[in-house]
């Protein structure tokens, strides 16, 4: 169990979450989506949810929902279910969200463009508060109201704004110099949409989001169901050819799996 920290603001009533838990990796990937789902419930004016109906809206199911709550000191009341804004609450104070993160984004080509024009970052507890490019063309562009700064600015520029978050939206060849130059001005904790693996030192948290492998995985998927919708109506073996010459009799083996 890692050292936990007293929550300063922690409000006084019963339910609120004393320190910070120490949570399984799967359970902090899926509370930014109980989080979405509380913030569209609280819009259309819902005081409680129901853990089934919770679970539904980010699907899971309603036992591994309890179970990601339990960890936060979250177990709702029986009949009623659970305080939206109450657990918006526990969820927001343990991703770090009680504060307004500012972020640094390097690389303003149309990816980096687009990213910089996101509005939902701020209602998701997050500033946009730096744009940098090591084009000279793109340096002194306004986007979103901000101005695009050279990134050899960046040391000051973290200094300046507190920079917690770096996002590297670069092509390729430049995205581990961007990254070094993060590490190296103290920012340990980077989003990276070039399709590419950096290399950071312990203690640096890199997360990586590259659609082009998402779309390799839907295919998958569709070949797969294309695969299956192939087979023969009735009994018999259906032969599936696979590269190199190889070949399988049962195409659930053919496709791995």
């Amino acid at each position: 169990m890692s050292q936990q920290h007293r929550h300063p603001g922690a409000p006084g009533r019963a339910g609120a979450v004393p320190a910070l838990p120490d949570l399984p990796e799967a359970t902090v990937a899926r509370l930014p989506e109980y989080l979405r789902a509380l913030h569209n419930l609280a819009e259309s004016g819902h005081e409680t949810v129901s853990s089934e109906g919770l679970a539904a809206s980010v699907g899971v199911n309603s036992a591994k929902l309890r179970k990601d709550l339990s960890h936060l000191g979250s177990y709702g009341t029986r009949g009623v279910g659970y305080d939206v804004a109450l657990l918006v609450e526990q969820i927001e104070f343990v991703l770090g969200l009680t504060q307004r993160r500012a972020v640094a984004l390097v690389g303003v080509g149309n990816l980096g463009h687009a990213l910089a024009g996101y509005a939902g970052f701020a209602s998701r507890g997050f500033r946009i508060a730096a744009l940098l490019d090591a084009d000279a063309s793109l340096v002194g562009e306004v986007i979103n109201g901000l101005v695009v700064r050279h990134v050899d600015e960046l040391p000051a520029i973290v200094a300046e704004e507190s920079i917690a978050i770096g996002v590297i939206a670069t092509p390729v060849p430049a995205a581990q110099a961007v990254a070094d130059q993060l590490v190296a001005v103290g920012v340990t904790s980077i989003l990276n949409f070039a399709p590419c693996v950096l290399s950071v030192p312990e203690g640096v948290d890199v997360r990586k989001v590259d659609l082009a492998i998402e779309l390799q995985i839907l295919s998958f998927h569709e070949h797969r169901k294309a695969s299956l919708t192939a087979l023969p109506a009735t009994g018999g073996s259906a032969l599936t050819a696979l590269p190199g010459g190889l070949a399988a009799t049962d195409p659930q083996e053919a496709i791995g799996t």
